[in-house]
């Protein structure tokens, strides 16, 4: 039985050790002639109330970094780690128990629902079986609604199409959040948004972090938008990770060149963070 929505206490955050971990993760395809290594070696931790983000173009190896975390897609060598456990392998109630605990936003709010449903009917869809009654699951969309800024009076019976797509974006999130999550991953949410919804949809992931202290995995091509937002940044180039550190780190001291084309291409970056005090 799933539980109302509630803050994240979490075994790994009292220990220290890492929520969510990929050790030496690779990920090969084949191809014709030969194989493409997407994921190369690599090595990264999620902690307790943290926002991770994982930057890099396209085709650097962030997207399928993330398949592989969530479980969609094997890795052809390495560890998956949650809370201490290996999950690298684990099949049936395990699982489904895993992606209870680690739930995803994708990155277009447009092909995430049924054009036939309503929001209210979506959500309610999406905890068959939880064993909640009416009148606790009622609550819990309103609940979850109004975490993500949306009135549940104004949502639940509206239509896709009536929708903005920054209030999509944020009905998916909500719907990730009735599964009362220790881990979300969000792999480029931001990215199909106008830049005008963009803050708007980052500060609702910074006050999920805040508010029910969440773990915060942050995928995307934007550098300027992971150190908005992120308390750690990892950039990824060729399926490889070419530099980490602590926001500071990354933007005003960086050590790969890779990292220093990303940060010229965001030329207020470092001004507009020194105005926030990070």
């Amino acid at each position: 039985m799933t539980e109302p929505i509630s803050p994240v206490t979490n075994d790994a955050s009292a220990s220290g050790q890492p929520v969510l971990s990929a050790s030496h993760v690779t990920k090969q395809f084949r191809v014709a002639g030969g194989q493409i290594t997407a994921v190369d070696d690599v090595s990264v931790d999620f902690h307790a109330g943290k926002v991770l983000a994982v930057v890099g173009e396209s085709g650097s190896g962030k997207s399928t970094l993330a398949r592989m975390l969530l479980r969609l897609m094997p890795v052809t060598s390495g560890t998956i780690t949650y809370q201490g456990k290996d999950v690298t392998h684990i099949k049936g109630s395990q699982l489904r128990a895993y992606w209870r605990d680690v739930q995803a936003v994708f990155q277009d709010p447009f092909a995430s629902f049924n054009q036939f449903f309503t929001v209210g009917h979506m959500l309610h869809r999406g905890m068959a079986g939880s064993g909640l009654n009416s009148e606790t699951l009622e609550e819990l969309i309103e609940t979850c609604l109004g975490y993500v800024g949306l009135k549940s009076a104004d949502a639940v019976h509206k239509y896709p199409h009536q929708l903005s797509g920054g209030q999509r974006q944020r009905v998916m999130i909500a719907r990730a959040l009735m599964m009362n999550p220790k881990v979300l991953l969000a792999d480029e949410a931001t990215s199909m948004l106008d830049a005008s919804l963009r803050v708007s949809a980052l500060n609702v992931l910074q006050d999920l972090r805040e508010n029910l202290g969440l773990t915060v995995l942050f995928i995307t091509h934007d550098i300027g938008q992971a150190c908005y937002l992120a308390d750690e940044v990892v950039v990824m180039e060729h399926g490889l990770v070419v530099e980490r550190g602590t926001t500071d780190e990354v933007i005003f001291t960086p050590k790969n060149e890779y990292t220093k084309r990303l940060l010229a291409d965001v030329p207020d970056l470092k001004g507009s963070l020194k105005s926030r005090n990070i």
